[in-house]
């Protein structure tokens, strides 16, 4: 592995950087010559402006997704369970690809049962390698595996879902993903493993890249490829952090702005209650059409508030580990 080459001439922190780099050049240099077999964006009939998107590349979060697994299996120690985690995301990653790139979008139902499965296999291999405990502020309690492993179904099904209604706007998903990942690098980073610490920056380097071309007005769009991927893989860094209620802080940005859509959805659909009638959801779609905003304010906005979040999210952590 070069990890075990470069281990032996500097330190972690300068390998997470290389890789960062690799990570930033390659996506970019991919998406700056992009692959043929890419697919094209048909359009969104219900989404405001959808339009718009009609003809442009999608689909990339494929090479976004292939440059950080791909990272991973080179800068760092990889080991069984690491290697899982990857097939994982992988899967996830080629199932919003598949989905991208059908002529007819696939139904909710069936998406929803391909997230639920990919869920419960990276929380069982998550039970197979790592303690059943979390941490709330500075206290230890540990959780009955079962439970534990249902509420980290939970976590990652909401992250990957939410992520996924994101990414309706030029640079919104990606931007606000850079400052979750950064994040939990941040904030997070010392008491994780050197293996989940270099994959928050080596993704957050990916998508990066990835702006250059998605910022608007963009030319290529990651798809569901990129979205699903991203989601499944803050829930993991969540549950790896041993703080997995941080992703209510961390996360609210993606919990407000694509979750509240899931909750109307399925209130409006299964109770048949009136919710949020006034509101448009996702709440960007709601900030274009019916208060007039523009799509840069409203990615700016979106990341002001997601900066917002993580400094809470750190200031919080400073003030426990000052007190203990």
């Amino acid at each position: 592995m070069l990890y075990q080459l470069l281990s032996d001439l500097m330190s972690n922190n300068v390998i997470i950087a290389i890789g960062a780099a690799f990570c930033l050049i390659a996506t970019y240099l991919i998406l700056r010559f992009p692959p043929k077999f890419l697919p094209r964006d048909h359009g969104r009939a219900f989404a405001v402006n959808g339009e718009l998107s009609k003809g442009k590349l999608r689909g990339v979060g494929l090479i976004i997704v292939a440059v950080f697994l791909a990272a991973l299996i080179l800068f760092f120690p990889i080991s069984i369970e690491y290697y899982i985690y990857g097939a994982i995301i992988f899967l996830m990653m080629l199932s919003g690809y598949l989905d991208d790139a059908s002529k007819n979008p696939w139904s909710d139902y069936k998406k929803g049962a391909i997230d639920l499965l990919l869920s419960i296999m990276m929380v069982v291999t998550f039970l197979m390698y790592n303690d059943s405990y979390v941490v709330v502020l500075k206290t230890q309690i540990p959780i009955h595996p079962v439970i534990y492993g249902i509420l980290g179904i939970i976590l990652i099904w909401v992250s990957v879902n939410v992520t996924n209604c994101s990414d309706g706007v030029d640079g919104l998903c990606g931007s606000v993903s850079v400052v979750a990942f950064i994040a939990y690098f941040l904030i997070f980073g010392k008491g994780m493993f050197f293996s989940d610490r270099a994959g928050a920056v080596f993704f957050a380097a990916s998508l990066l890249a990835y702006l250059r071309f998605n910022w608007h007005p963009s030319t290529m769009l990651m798809g569901d490829a990129g979205s699903r991927a991203i989601g499944i893989y803050l829930a993991l860094l969540a549950m790896k952090s041993m703080h997995p209620f941080s992703f209510l802080l961390i996360g609210l940005v993606f919990i407000l702005d694509g979750g509240l859509g899931l909750v109307k959805v399925f209130i409006m659909r299964f109770l048949k209650i009136p919710f949020l009638k006034n509101i448009r959801c996702p709440i960007h779609d709601h900030m274009r059409k019916n208060k007039g905003w523009k799509d840069v304010p409203v990615v700016l906005f979106m990341i002001g508030s997601e900066i917002v979040m993580c400094v809470i999210m750190g200031a919080l952590m400073y003030v426990v580990h000052r007190a203990m």
